[in-house]
């Protein structure tokens, strides 16, 4: 399923106070490879996860890596970046 998304822009929720946006490379059975990545601390901040995300979609990804793998057994969710509500 993550094939479809390979390419895209999309959010990934971490189990830990992460969250990582980017454009969708690469994946396989231990990671998951994004580019032009914002791996955003939510504990720096007093933002929501949701708002964070919402707030990314209207202005941009704030990118802070070239690349980052991320542990698939730390992943909770992925989906297009398209795909937010910010209703």
């Amino acid at each position: 399923m993550l094939e479809e998304l390979m390419g895209e822009k999309v959010v990934v929720d971490l189990r830990s106070a992460f969250v990582c946006l980017g454009t969708l490379l690469r994946v396989d059975e231990h990671f998951l490879e994004l580019r032009n990545a914002d791996l955003h601390d939510l504990r720096d901040t007093e933002t929501s996860r949701e708002l964070y995300v919402a707030e990314s979609k209207a202005t941009g990804i704030k990118r802070n890596r070239r690349r980052v793998l991320l542990v698939r057994s730390e992943v909770i969710a992925v989906c297009r970046l398209d795909d937010i509500v910010d209703e």
